[in-house]
């Protein structure tokens, strides 16, 4: 798929085509904004059919911005409503809802990874201003006064005004550029699966809480044969992972059975479980020279409340307004006063929502009977304080803090 010869100069090079890069190239594109997309990973392997279990919860602002580049009507049929978010402290009575009024619409939509990449790729592949390099791999990253560029492994050189760093938690870029990470880690592992169940979930997002960390259930649309479906997202503690990895998938059900009781009648898995570790890390700073991370490049989350994505995706609006803002007056897309805005931007966002989910971990993981009933109390405070419980709809929106335009309606 590579096209680019040392002339096709453009003004983005963005290394990592995933979720955030391609919405990011996409709603660049939007803006007259021309771009190069590096990834490692084959296209084709990423869409291929069966669902891997991987899911994102899309909150109203992403849904806006998804909107806003031309996605809805490809997205549209492939979203499960969160109508309601349900919280139990294990499978103790007493739960807390969280349900908007109606005319406030959904908490978000539940979409497969896979549907969000159909729809992003094949928008890509449609959009004249994005030059998409997949798969490729960068060997060598230059980022000079006036100008940056990749080389692949091909030989071809790529160059642009502005390099992105969208590859992810690991990113090569960031390390390339020797930003520091403030990291911690949970010692714990999630655990992703696809469930398909008997009883329909309602358009329910459960969020069950265990000493060892949340056995969480977000809805999902019926599969292909018509079989409800949910995604979980099961915290175990990094010691107890390989054990469950390892489990049959009749064991590994009944320890679903366990903690969520006969909630969705008979189980049954639809996908293989994957796992990841869980920790929480943010960048030094999102900017260096012609340089600007976005997504888990630069502030990886606790996947507690699915915000990651959701985060990522206002790194995407903000930088695409001030890029567009700069151009506007004359401003090359690489220039410093145009990343220190974004900087400014982006860094207050990202740390009270990071502090905010690691405050909720911490919350829910501490073992013992005294933390059991202070978060029962807390849950029933979070129930009666309706300020508290919009703070929590508003996050799970993604509505709070100065809005980039693309995420608004």
């Amino acid at each position: 798929m590579s096209d680019g010869h040392m002339s096709d100069r453009r003004d983005l090079l963005i290394l990592g085509g995933g979720l955030v890069g391609m919405t990011l190239a996409l709603a660049a594109a939007r803006k007259g904004m021309s771009s190069h997309v590096v990834d490692m990973a084959d296209p084709a392997s990423l869409t291929a059919d069966g669902f891997d279990g991987r899911a994102s919860a899309i909150s109203t602002a992403s849904w806006n911005l998804f909107t806003n580049i031309g996605l809805a009507d490809r997205l549209e049929p492939h979203g499960c409503p969160i109508d309601a978010i349900a919280v139990l402290d294990q499978l103790k009575p007493g739960r807390i809802d969280f349900r908007p009024e109606p005319h406030e619409g959904s908490l978000g939509r539940m979409y497969s990874n896979r549907e969000l990449r159909l729809a992003l790729f094949g928008a890509a592949r449609e959009e004249p201003l994005i030059a998409w390099h997949a798969p490729a791999k960068v060997v060598e990253r230059v980022r000079d006064e006036h100008r940056v560029s990749a080389r692949l492994e091909d030989g071809t050189m790529l160059e642009a005004s502005l390099m992105i760093a969208a590859e992810g938690r690991r990113s090569p870029t960031r390390e390339d550029a020797g930003i520091k990470l403030a990291h911690w880690d949970y010692s714990h592992r999630a655990m992703i699966a696809g469930l398909d169940h008997e009883k329909p979930h309602g358009n329910v997002a459960w969020e069950i809480f265990y000493p060892a960390g949340p056995f969480a259930l977000l809805p999902m649309l019926d599969g292909p044969d018509g079989r409800h479906r949910s995604a979980l997202v099961w915290t175990v503690a990094e010691k107890d992972a390989a054990g469950v990895l390892a489990l049959s998938e009749r064991a590994f059900l009944a320890e679903c059975y366990k903690r969520m009781g006969d909630l969705f009648g008979e189980l049954s898995l639809n996908s293989r479980v994957s796992s990841y570790p869980l920790s929480y890390q943010r960048a030094a700073h999102i900017t260096e020279k012609r340089l600007a991370l976005v997504g888990d490049a630069a502030h990886g989350i606790h996947p507690i409340a699915g915000q990651g994505l959701n985060l990522g995706l206002r790194d995407v609006g903000a930088l695409v307004e001030v890029l567009a803002d700069g151009m506007r007056i004359g401003l090359d897309p690489g220039d410093a006063q145009i990343l220190a805005r974004y900087e400014k931007w982006r860094s207050v966002d990202n740390f009270t929502v990071a502090a905010a989910t690691d405050a909720i971990t911490r919350l829910f993981g501490m073992p013992g009977r005294i933390p059991s009933a202070i978060r029962r109390f807390g849950m029933g405070g979070v129930q009666r304080l309706s300020p508290l419980k919009k703070f929590f709809m508003d996050e799970a929106r993604g509505m709070s803090g100065a809005l980039p335009e693309l995420l608004r309606a």
